[in-house]
């Protein structure tokens, strides 16, 4: 398939998370929100990282590690602990200088005005 979404669900990027980048379009779950920023990340889309983290922990600006090639996404887990708050657990892998990378961690999203925000996550090692 051309132009598969990076997020890993197979699908092609113009109907999975090329419909919420750039376009301010919100996500219907906290697991497409967290498909749509690890996109974000491959893509280099700070815009769309800044706009779907939460107030309360975003940063001024964001500036992506140089150098970063983002492989794959595992979602291992998406749990919604009530109506405004959801966790999702995910291996990222990425290479940086020819050394392969892995990040697990567990984000969590809150509901607010009608869509999903990260704010933050808990690293696993």
């Amino acid at each position: 398939m051309k132009d598969v979404c990076p997020c890993g669900s197979g699908a092609a990027f113009g109907a999975c998370c090329g419909r919420y980048l750039g376009t301010g379009l919100p996500t219907p779950d906290a697991e497409r929100l967290m498909r749509s920023r690890y996109t974000a990340f491959v893509r280099s889309d700070v815009a769309h990282l800044l706009a779907t983290w939460h107030a309360s922990t975003r940063p001024d600006t964001l500036e992506l590690e140089p150098g970063v090639k983002w492989l794959a996404l595992e979602v291992k887990r998406h749990r919604v602990v009530n109506e405004t708050r959801a966790e999702v657990e995910f291996v990222a892998r990425s290479r940086r200088q020819g050394r392969g990378q892995r990040l697990h961690e567990r984000s969590r999203f809150v509901w607010e005005s009608g869509q999903w925000f990260y704010v933050d996550g808990d690293i696993f090692n």
